[in-house]
């Protein structure tokens, strides 16, 4: 049969399509051959006969399976579509398609129009039966060939990856050795870099501040520069990714896990779509193998990191959240006590202050508000009663933070003094290429001296960065922290302790906090999970509406009423700074202020003796006497002077009516010094000879 019988002339008139097409992108740059091959058909094309030859080449690197889109492939259906085709040429069956869909679809269209389709095996006609069977089969076949080899390859890698011998990817810090197999990466500086991460992690609780903690240090982390081939680095400063990766890996903890993640199949545009990468539990993992190679942390720091990431995650409800800092110190710890969901936070007043409020069912299903309570209060007697809590331990917690804060600071030089070193080395090496150089070849010898320069400048910059003395060398006096226990309020609240600070240790100790308001005594009732198990109920006095959170304290009003008719202004200021009370504002009380507290809450004012008032001081009795105070002070030491303190600290009040008693005449009319009385249990020195 002749080229002209199996391909008729109106036919040689068209078009002829040359298809090519190779799977993944690896085999674009590998396989070379088979793309020669299928390029030849341009040859074969002009040999039977066609002068209009086009070369649709667009889906080289594309899957023909069905799930990736091929723009190659729906240009040749539109040009068979619109007639212009008189033959497809195509290295095989599997360079067209290997799924039935597309292969049928595509035989249909080239029968209509009665385009030929042409392999190296032969030329066919779709519209002959015989030719449409045959083309059918080798459509199958391609088709059946490709699940069989990807269910084969699939099998082997399972049953190698149960083993733990199939060679995965690995993250930064390990390398696969041809002779000892699965190992650390040999650079030290890479491995403290992820020694750190982790580190970092367990001190702050979250992988954004270990990502500011170290861009803060200057601590950067390598990136391929070898097109994913992980043998060659540039360090470059550290991002998210990087920290949250590492995080995320269990290779990092020494397990070998195959299967962790799956493929998942949608349709889009009448095409399959498939996307890979979707995490499965880690119940769901094919393989997992626990202490196959050496790690950087054990498996039950990776599971407290996984949990605390899970906590981290505020798009969850429920669970209590992790410190992320503000202004409210028990965000994301209060559960109401009426309906169980979480209370939130508003802000309001200038400034804003935290308001705790739960309205989820007066929003969901308009029923009343559960609660709504002022924060800036309630926030203060949580925090009273942790700093009660850990006060016994206050001393040993310090020593703890300590050596974390000189191992933290230990950690950095030595990842610091790694980098020096590789700079050094890298600026040697610069120095060498350059000093090789012929100096006559000024094209070469000017970009190595650019180089070795910049070498010296990236040395010349760690070295000023460089800590110049060792923290480990700095003694700590265990005398410095002595009074810490006495003195846990102040730092507390020191302004180097940010709110995050505080929450995260909050949560620390305190599991949940269960919350209701007593609207009777107007009391925010809170009851209070520690980690322990334990349980211990704070009640907190609610403000009334629109009272600032400035106002005096109930136990500095005790004390003033208290005092305010024995004394005056003065000696009332001199007693609360003595008991430590201060202002609503936190100040130091005068006499100025003691007085526009007195006048707003109504409380009578100090009257003297001289006065017609009942009481007098101490220096008052001593000017009516006509003696010293020290005078006084010793009458009352010796019983002969009666007085008395309204409250601890205060100051003596002596009634007036005493001074006039007999007993203290007599006392005060005795010249020189007091006698002092005489103590019988007291044996004379010196006896009588």
């Amino acid at each position: 049969m002749t080229s002209t019988d199996l391909i008729p002339t109106a036919l040689l008139a068209r078009k002829a399509v040359v298809y090519v097409r190779q799977s993944t992108q690896s085999q674009v740059i590998t396989n070379l051959e088979s793309q020669r091959r299928q390029y030849d058909l341009v040859d074969i094309a002009r040999h039977h006969g066609f002068s209009d030859v086009e070369v649709i080449d667009d889906d080289l690197g594309r899957s023909a399976s069905g799930t990736v889109a091929r723009p190659g492939f729906d240009r040749l259906v539109a040009l068979l579509c619109a007639g212009k085709v008189g033959a497809v040429f195509c290295f095989d069956a599997s360079r067209l398609a290997r799924n039935g869909r597309d292969w049928h679809h595509l035989l249909e269209l080239c029968g209509l129009v009665e385009a030929r389709v042409i392999d190296h095996d032969g030329v066919y006609n779709p519209c002959r039966p015989n030719d449409r069977l045959l083309l059918g089969m080798k459509g199958s076949i391609s088709e059946f060939e490709l699940g069989v080899l990807r269910a084969r390859m699939l099998d082997a890698a399972r049953s190698k990856a149960r083993r733990g011998e199939l060679r995965l990817s690995v993250p930064f810090g390990y390398i696969w050795h041809r002779e000892a197999g699965l190992g650390l990466d040999p650079d030290l500086r890479l491995q403290e870099v992820i020694r750190s991460i982790f580190a970092r992690f367990h001190d702050l609780g979250s992988a954004r501040q270990v990502l500011l903690s170290m861009t803060k240090d200057q601590i950067h982390f390598p990136r391929p520069s070898d097109e994913g081939r992980m043998t060659n680095f540039v360090w470059m400063p550290v991002r998210y990714r990087n920290v949250i990766g590492i995080l995320k890996n269990p290779f990092y903890a020494g397990v070998y896990v195959y299967g962790k993640s799956e493929k998942r199949t949608a349709i889009v545009d009448g095409r399959a779509r498939r996307s890979y990468g979707h995490g499965k539990p880690v119940g769901s993992w094919e393989v997992m193998i626990r202490d196959h190679h050496e790690g950087y942390i054990s498996w039950g720091e990776y599971e407290r990191n996984q949990q605390q990431l899970a906590l981290n995650n505020y798009g969850r409800s429920g669970g209590t959240k992790s410190g992320r800092g503000g202004k409210a110190l028990l965000s994301g710890l209060l559960t109401c006590g009426r309906c169980g969901r979480r209370l939130s936070v508003a802000y309001t007043g200038n400034p804003q202050n935290p308001v705790y409020r739960c309205y989820k069912q007066n929003l969901m299903m308009g029923l009343p508000r559960c609660m709504t309570f002022g924060g800036s209060k309630v926030d203060a007697a949580v925090a009273r009663e942790l700093l009660r809590a850990v006060e016994p331990l206050a001393i040993e917690a310090t020593f703890e933070a300590e050596r974390m804060h000189r191992e933290r600071q230990e950690d950095q030089r030595h990842i610091h003094d790694l980098e020096l070193q590789q700079a050094r080395y890298e600026a040697s090496l610069a120095e060498r290429r350059y000093a090789a150089c012929d100096p006559d070849n000024r094209l070469i010898a000017a970009q190595l001296e650019k180089n070795w320069e910049t070498a010296l400048r990236r040395v010349r910059d760690l070295e000023v960065r460089r800590p110049t003395e060792s923290p480990s060398t700095i003694e700590v006096d265990p005398g410095t922290f002595a009074n810490l226990a006495d003195n846990l309020q102040a730092a507390w609240e020191s302004p180097d302790v940010t709110m995050r600070v505080r929450q995260q240790l909050l949560r620390t100790l305190i599991a949940d906090i269960v919350v209701d308001v007593d609207d009777e005594v107007r009391d925010v009732v809170l009851t209070i999970h520690w980690k322990g198990g334990q349980h211990s109920e704070l009640k907190v006095r609610k403000p009334q509406t629109g009272e600032h959170g400035c106002a005096t304290t109930e136990d500095a009003l005790a004390v003033m009423r208290s005092m305010a008719g024995r004394w005056s202004d003065e000696h009332i200021a001199a007693s609360l700074n003595r008991m430590g009370m201060p202002t609503g504002q936190g100040k130091t009380w005068t006499a100025h202020r003691v007085a526009s507290v007195r006048r707003v809450r109504a409380i009578h004012a100090y009257k003297s003796a001289d006065k017609e008032g009942e009481w007098l001081t101490m220096t008052e009795a001593a000017a009516v006497l006509g003696v010293t105070n020290h005078r006084i002070r010793h009458l009352i030491k010796t019983n002969v002077l009666s007085a008395e303190q309204v409250v601890p600290g205060a100051p003596y009040q002596i009634r007036a009516s005493d001074l006039t008693s007999a007993t203290v005449q007599a006392a005060i009319a005795r010249k020189g010094r007091p006698c002092r009385i005489a103590d019988t249990e007291t044996l004379p020195m010196f006896t009588d000879t």
